[in-house]
């Protein structure tokens, strides 16, 4: 896992150099620190900051949890385990996968947005921090968790110098000076002419800024930090004072008026604002000041919108996170939005600071903040357009889901990992509204199943568990829809080692589908059946399984990972009875279609396979080579499963190469894999000989102190530098640089299958491991 997932700043951070300070010498001392303030006035901004320069004080890394988007409390947990880097494939809840996971962890990690989940968010935290001694949290919202040992950091509006100094930056990075006749950007402050000066060197640039902060100096100074004798006076005229009054200091306020500077001057926008100030306060009688004021500022930003404007400003208010501009164009395209005016419009109010731009791993893709999100909900529900909207968004990203599916078998694998994973806070909305509607549930069932490759194969197990089991609570009467999910929910069970949910649902779809003559829904059933069979060691069962449901595949013309990955499993059946020819001859015909279709999870397994077959032969080279390319295909798709398996064999194969301290160093980085996995090597005898073997020669090698020694350093090591270790390819133990292979061999340990006959499965996902 990265050690931080923080993301980049957009824009200069500008003000706050006192909170700044306040806030970390308050993380140094407090394990929850809660930043509280009203909308807009720049938590997230300033926690960003805080959290991004107390990195070298938390070894394992800070995180982002961003909730803000989530509406269903009982995902709270998933959300942090996502933002951990934590894929755990147990049936278990995920807090206790988060408890075990930050027990020995140094992590600061950032709670965004969690106000409105805060009755689920308070006590999830209070467990962390208690079980978690080396946790921190640092959260951002609009009220307190009200957890023993919270210390509350309120967050006021900016006072006068930041306020000026941010409304001048970003008027600047808008290609607008305050002032007639200035330019912009370069001297963006030099045309602030009048009384009560600020300083700034020379006058040809933005203020000095000696701690970093972005700050304007402050109109109160001690002597040795007056302004040098070379500074020259940067005078703010009255208007750009009041202006930031009347605005309160907010920083959103004041960025939305900062983007209005190309069209009005700063008396014009005071003056209109002032009018609209007094009709808003006239109305809100009972709303605090400081909501008036925000509340003022994004409601003139709205007047100032064009129509058009204004209504994609309220339609957008449907998403969920991170959305791209087909999105846009499809949900909120229409007569009064024709699609090829979308990007002018998207562009304008991208403008005016009220979406942002950001670059994601999926390509770029917008964000409305929830603030100026909120207001155009009200809009869109004054319009009774609400529904309507949320059931084009969902349909969007059904679409998505069933393009992402399709195209998991193709080249485009690694481009359908990234965009479901930018995508999973808009799927996760489409799948609420399915749930909350009794009519949509043969949807949810569909859109769920869908999903299987999300789930499965990019190390959302849990998750996946939690949607399928609410979806299939439902009685949708749509027999298909139900069939996937069903099979899918065995899938799922089986890689979480619930053997006992995996039988009833599988049970159930081989029923139904069976009774309704749907061919492929029992093909599918049966296949996962073979799969449970291979992981409990009962390989005759499992090849006759899988053997029946491959050839109701190429009966009914199914192509794809999933009936690839049942050819590699058959190839597990063989090579465990001893018969390592035909398991290879199977992987190399899997790996010629994975090549010709650019496929390349399954082909990672075929991989596995071959690398076996080459470690029996002594060639160990070839072996590591497909090794390494089957961790780094596994690596990058979260297949914990995969990962740990080739870990374990590449161990093997390191102390066949004359290497017995790195094979136990990797051997000890199996370990906190295997535990996010769950049941080890999944109950079965022919998954563990490899690790026994390898053990066993490497103890024999190295002696018991120092295997245990290397062991415990390997244990030390996240996924992340297990792989890059395996990929920077082999040392010399004694030169520190590649050896020449040297075969290590001994007598055969007791209790450990031959070296020549296969001894552990080359794949801990009955194969399911691809779509």
């Amino acid at each position: 896992m990265r050690r931080s997932n923080l993301p980049a700043e957009l824009n200069r951070f500008v003000g706050r150099a006192a909170e700044q300070a306040a806030l970390a010498a308050l993380l140094g001392t407090s394990r929850l620190v809660t930043v509280v303030g009203v909308g807009g006035v720049g938590k997230t901004r300033l926690a960003l900051r805080v959290a991004a320069g107390a990195q070298k004080r938390y070894g394992d890394g800070v995180r982002l949890a961003e909730l803000a988007p989530l509406r269903d409390p009982d995902l709270v947990a998933h959300a942090l385990a996502e933002a951990l880097g934590l894929t755990d494939h147990t049936p278990r809840p995920p807090r206790e996968a988060l408890v075990e996971h930050l027990a020995e962890r140094r992590v600061l990690l950032v709670l965004d947005g969690f106000e409105h989940l805060v009755e689920s968010c308070a006590p999830l935290v209070r467990e962390l921090l208690a079980h978690a001694p080396g946790l921190t949290v640092l959260a951002a919202g609009r009220r307190p968790l009200r957890v023993a040992g919270e210390a509350v950091f309120p967050l006021a509006p900016m006072g006068e110098a930041d306020a000026v100094a941010l409304l001048a930056e970003r008027a600047a990075e808008a290609g607008a000076p305050l002032l007639p006749g200035t330019p912009a950007r370069a001297g963006a402050l030099a045309h602030l002419g009048g009384p009560g000066a600020l300083t700034h060197p020379g006058g040809t640039d933005v203020p000095a800024d000696p701690d970093g902060t972005g700050a304007l100096p402050g109109p109160a100074r001690t002597p040795s930090e007056a302004p040098s004798p070379s500074r020259t006076p940067v005078e703010v005229p009255e208007p750009v004072r009041e202006l930031c009054r009347r605005l309160d200091g907010i920083p959103l306020a004041l960025e939305l008026a900062a983007g209005r500077l190309p069209l009005l001057s700063a008396e014009q926008m005071l003056h209109r604002l002032d009018d609209r100030f007094r009709l808003l306060a006239d109305g809100e009688r009972g709303a605090l000041p400081r909501h008036r004021a925000l509340r003022t500022a994004i409601g003139w930003s709205h007047e100032l919108c064009t129509p058009r404007e204004r209504l994609l400003w309220a339609r957008l208010s449907v998403f969920a996170g991170p959305f791209d501009l087909e999105a846009v164009e499809y949900v909120c395209g229409g007569r009064e939005l024709p699609p090829e005016r979308i990007l002018d419009l998207l562009g304008g109010l991208l403008a005016q600071s009220l979406v942002s731009r950001e670059d994601t791993p999926a390509g770029p893709a917008y964000r409305m903040l929830g603030t100026v999100a909120a207001y155009g909900a009200e809009w869109l529900a004054a319009l009774g357009d609400t529904e309507r909207m949320r059931r084009r968004h969902r349909d969007w990203y059904m679409g998505l889901a069933t393009w992402c599916e399709l195209e998991w078998f193709s080249p485009r694998q690694r481009e359908v990992a990234a965009r479901t994973d930018v995508a999973l806070p808009n799927l996760r909305a489409a799948l609420e509204l399915c749930l909350e509607l009794p009519e949509d549930a043969h949807l949810a069932q569909h859109l769920a199943g869908t999903l299987w490759f999300a789930w499965a194969g990019c190390g959302r197990l849990s998750e996946g568990r939690y949607w399928l089991d609410r979806a299939l609570a439902l009685d949708s009467g749509h027999q298909e829809a139900r069939l996937k999910a069903l099979w899918v929910l065995g899938y799922v069970a089986i890689l979480q080692g619930d053997g006992t949910a995996a039988v009833a649902a599988l049970h159930e779809c081989g029923e139904r589908a069976g009774s309704s003559g749907d061919a492929l829904a029992e093909a599918y059933a049966t296949h996962r059946m073979g799969c449970l069979a291979l992981l409990t060691d009962d390989t005759a069962r499992a090849e006759e399984l899988i053997g029946r449901a491959l050839d109701s595949y190429r009966e009914l013309g199914e192509l794809n990972s999933n009936v690839l990955m049942g050819q590699v499993e058959v190839a597990m059946a063989r090579a465990f009875r001893g018969d390592l020819e035909g398991a290879v001859a199977l992987c190399r015909e899997v790996r010629e279609v994975c090549e010709e279709r650019g496929e390349l999870w399954t082909r990672a397994y075929a991989l596995y396979v071959l690398a076996y077959a080459a470690w029996t032969r002594d060639a160990y080279g070839e072996a590591r080579e497909l090794l390494t390319e089957c961790l780094s295909i596994n690596h990058a798709f979260h297949d914990l499963v995969g990962l740990v398996l080739a870990i374990e064999l590449l161990a093997l194969v390191t102390v066949g190469e004359g290497d017995p301290a790195e094979a136990a160093v990797l051997q000890g980085a199996a370990v906190p894999v295997w535990d996010a996995v769950g049941v080890r090597l999944f109950g079965s005898a022919s998954f563990g000989g490899p690790g026994r073997l390898c053990e066993a020669r490497a103890r024999e090698a190295l002696g018991a102190e120092a295997y245990e020694e290397a062991f415990r350093e390997g244990r030390g090591l996240s996924p992340d530098a297990v792989v890059e270790r395996a990929l920077a390819g082999r040392r010399d133990p004694a030169a520190g640089g590649p050896a020449a292979p040297r075969p290590f061999r001994t007598g055969r340990p007791a209790g450990v299958p031959g070296t020549r006959k296969p001894a552990g499965s080359p794949t801990g996902k009955g194969g399911e491991a691809a779509g």
